[in-house]
């Protein structure tokens, strides 16, 4: 869907209220297709982001897992190498 909503489950330390905040603008984004909602549309626009927000909080906060909690360095490496292959490890001269 959008590229920039990561997981946000499973990670230590936990997803802040801030990330939860950031993926559900992104989600509602993209679902509106407003980048910026116009004026008579901003107060549904931000209804909508902080209803996904709490939503998204509780889903976080009830989901059950053994597994170990993923490092963030240790994923934004893996991120990093994927990009490296995809794009190409720099720009050229």
């Amino acid at each position: 869907m959008c590229r920039s909503i990561k997981t946000l489950y499973n990670f230590e330390p936990p997803a802040t209220e801030q990330e939860i905040r950031a993926a559900a603008l992104q989600f509602v984004r993209k679902l509106s297709g407003f980048n910026v909602p116009s004026r008579a549309n901003e107060e549904t626009f931000n209804r909508a982001v902080d209803e996904v927000a709490a939503t998204a909080a509780r889903l976080i906060d009830s989901l059950v897992t053994t597994a170990e909690p993923r490092d963030r360095e240790v994923e934004a490496e893996r991120a990093r190498a994927r990009s490296a292959l995809r794009f190409g490890s720099g720009p050229s001269a």
